[in-house]
Protein backbone atom coordinates (compact mmCIF):
# COMPACT_ATOMS: atom_id res chain seq x y z
CA UNK A 1 0.00 0.00 0.00
CA UNK A 2 1.42 3.35 -0.75
CA UNK A 3 0.23 6.69 0.59
CA UNK A 4 -1.28 9.75 -1.15
CA UNK A 5 0.82 13.00 -1.11
CA UNK A 6 -1.59 16.08 -1.51
CA UNK A 7 -5.17 16.35 -1.56
CA UNK A 8 -7.21 13.18 -0.18
CA UNK A 9 -5.00 11.68 2.50
CA UNK A 10 -6.45 8.63 2.20
CA UNK A 11 -4.73 5.00 1.76
CA UNK A 12 -4.40 3.90 -2.12
CA UNK A 13 -4.94 0.45 -2.15
CA UNK A 14 -4.61 -0.04 -6.29
CA UNK A 15 -2.93 -2.91 -7.80
CA UNK A 16 0.42 -2.54 -9.97
CA UNK A 17 -0.47 -5.45 -12.76
CA UNK A 18 2.45 -4.02 -15.35
CA UNK A 19 4.76 -6.70 -13.67
CA UNK A 20 2.00 -9.57 -13.75
CA UNK A 21 1.15 -8.91 -17.55
CA UNK A 22 4.94 -8.66 -18.34
CA UNK A 23 5.31 -12.32 -16.63
CA UNK A 24 2.07 -13.35 -18.15
CA UNK A 25 3.52 -12.41 -21.80
CA UNK A 26 6.88 -14.23 -21.14
CA UNK A 27 5.15 -17.15 -20.41
CA UNK A 28 2.64 -17.11 -23.29
CA UNK A 29 6.18 -16.87 -25.63
CA UNK A 30 7.37 -20.18 -24.17
CA UNK A 31 4.46 -21.79 -24.19
CA UNK A 32 3.90 -20.91 -27.77
CA UNK A 33 7.82 -22.31 -29.15
CA UNK A 34 7.54 -24.78 -26.89
CA UNK A 35 4.11 -26.42 -27.69
CA UNK A 36 4.56 -27.49 -31.70
CA UNK A 37 8.15 -29.17 -30.11
CA UNK A 38 5.89 -31.42 -27.63
CA UNK A 39 3.95 -33.03 -31.46
CA UNK A 40 6.79 -34.11 -32.96
CA UNK A 41 6.39 -37.78 -32.28
CA UNK A 42 8.07 -40.53 -34.10
CA UNK A 43 10.00 -39.51 -36.95
CA UNK A 44 9.35 -41.02 -40.37
CA UNK A 45 9.89 -40.24 -43.81
CA UNK A 46 6.33 -39.81 -45.11
CA UNK A 47 5.56 -40.16 -48.83
CA UNK A 48 4.99 -36.99 -51.27
CA UNK A 49 1.65 -36.30 -52.79
CA UNK A 50 0.56 -33.44 -54.89
CA UNK A 51 -3.03 -33.54 -54.62
CA UNK A 52 -3.36 -33.96 -50.67
CA UNK A 53 -5.45 -31.33 -48.76
CA UNK A 54 -4.10 -29.97 -45.43
CA UNK A 55 -6.45 -31.10 -42.49
CA UNK A 56 -6.08 -29.51 -39.09
CA UNK A 57 -5.19 -31.83 -36.36
CA UNK A 58 -8.14 -32.55 -34.08
CA UNK A 59 -8.01 -33.83 -30.26
CA UNK A 60 -10.75 -36.50 -31.39
CA UNK A 61 -8.13 -38.32 -33.90
CA UNK A 62 -5.51 -40.85 -33.13
CA UNK A 63 -2.45 -41.16 -34.85
CA UNK A 64 -0.71 -44.46 -35.95
CA UNK A 65 2.98 -44.26 -37.48
CA UNK A 66 4.24 -47.29 -39.28
CA UNK A 67 7.67 -47.43 -39.98
CA UNK A 68 10.06 -49.05 -42.20
CA UNK A 69 11.15 -51.92 -39.67
CA UNK A 70 7.31 -52.64 -39.31
CA UNK A 71 6.94 -50.92 -35.92
CA UNK A 72 3.76 -49.46 -34.94
CA UNK A 73 2.92 -46.43 -32.65
CA UNK A 74 -0.25 -45.11 -31.54
CA UNK A 75 -0.07 -41.50 -30.36
CA UNK A 76 3.77 -42.05 -30.41
CA UNK A 77 3.71 -44.97 -28.13
CA UNK A 78 4.87 -48.25 -29.43
CA UNK A 79 2.64 -51.50 -29.61
CA UNK A 80 3.16 -54.46 -31.27
CA UNK A 81 0.65 -54.93 -34.33
CA UNK A 82 -1.34 -57.61 -31.96
CA UNK A 83 -2.30 -55.33 -29.17
CA UNK A 84 -3.01 -52.12 -32.17
CA UNK A 85 -6.48 -53.16 -32.54
CA UNK A 86 -7.13 -53.59 -28.66
CA UNK A 87 -5.14 -50.17 -27.98
CA UNK A 88 -6.94 -48.34 -30.76
CA UNK A 89 -10.50 -49.31 -29.31
CA UNK A 90 -9.62 -48.01 -25.68
CA UNK A 91 -8.45 -45.06 -27.44
CA UNK A 92 -11.22 -44.11 -29.25
CA UNK A 93 -13.99 -45.45 -26.53
CA UNK A 94 -14.57 -41.90 -25.36
CA UNK A 95 -13.91 -40.36 -28.73
CA UNK A 96 -17.36 -38.72 -30.46
CA UNK A 97 -15.62 -39.32 -33.92
CA UNK A 98 -13.48 -42.54 -34.22
CA UNK A 99 -11.04 -40.70 -37.01
CA UNK A 100 -7.37 -41.93 -37.47
CA UNK A 101 -4.75 -40.98 -39.02
CA UNK A 102 -1.58 -42.85 -40.64
CA UNK A 103 1.54 -41.62 -40.90
CA UNK A 104 3.65 -44.23 -43.07
CA UNK A 105 7.47 -44.10 -43.62
CA UNK A 106 7.78 -44.13 -47.38
CA UNK A 107 9.99 -47.28 -47.22
CA UNK A 108 7.26 -48.80 -45.00
CA UNK A 109 6.26 -52.26 -46.98
CA UNK A 110 2.65 -52.14 -48.24
CA UNK A 111 1.32 -55.44 -45.89
CA UNK A 112 2.83 -53.69 -43.17
CA UNK A 113 0.29 -50.35 -43.65
CA UNK A 114 -2.60 -52.69 -44.57
CA UNK A 115 -2.17 -54.79 -41.09
CA UNK A 116 -2.39 -51.72 -39.58
CA UNK A 117 -5.61 -50.50 -41.34
CA UNK A 118 -7.16 -53.71 -40.99
CA UNK A 119 -6.41 -53.71 -36.84
CA UNK A 120 -8.12 -50.26 -37.31
CA UNK A 121 -11.04 -51.13 -38.93
CA UNK A 122 -11.40 -53.98 -36.67
CA UNK A 123 -10.95 -51.36 -33.36
CA UNK A 124 -14.00 -49.79 -34.72
CA UNK A 125 -12.19 -47.06 -36.81
CA UNK A 126 -14.76 -44.67 -38.94
CA UNK A 127 -13.13 -42.73 -41.22
CA UNK A 128 -9.40 -43.10 -42.29
CA UNK A 129 -6.75 -40.87 -43.87
CA UNK A 130 -2.89 -41.19 -44.88
CA UNK A 131 -0.35 -38.04 -44.07
CA UNK A 132 1.79 -36.90 -46.43
CA UNK A 133 3.73 -33.93 -47.21
CA UNK A 134 3.16 -31.91 -49.82
CA UNK A 135 5.16 -32.32 -53.44
CA UNK A 136 6.65 -29.00 -54.85
CA UNK A 137 6.40 -27.93 -58.07
CA UNK A 138 10.11 -28.53 -59.04
CA UNK A 139 9.65 -31.89 -58.17
CA UNK A 140 7.16 -32.76 -60.93
CA UNK A 141 6.04 -36.24 -61.89
CA UNK A 142 8.40 -37.78 -58.96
Amino acid sequence: MAVQLGGGGGVKSDINVTPLVDVMLVLLIIMMIVAPLLQQGVPVKLSKAQNSAQKPETQDQLKVTVTSDRRYFLNAKQVSKDDLAQRARDAMEEKKQKVVVIAADDDAEYGAVMDAMDQLRAAGAEDMGLITDPKSAKQGGD
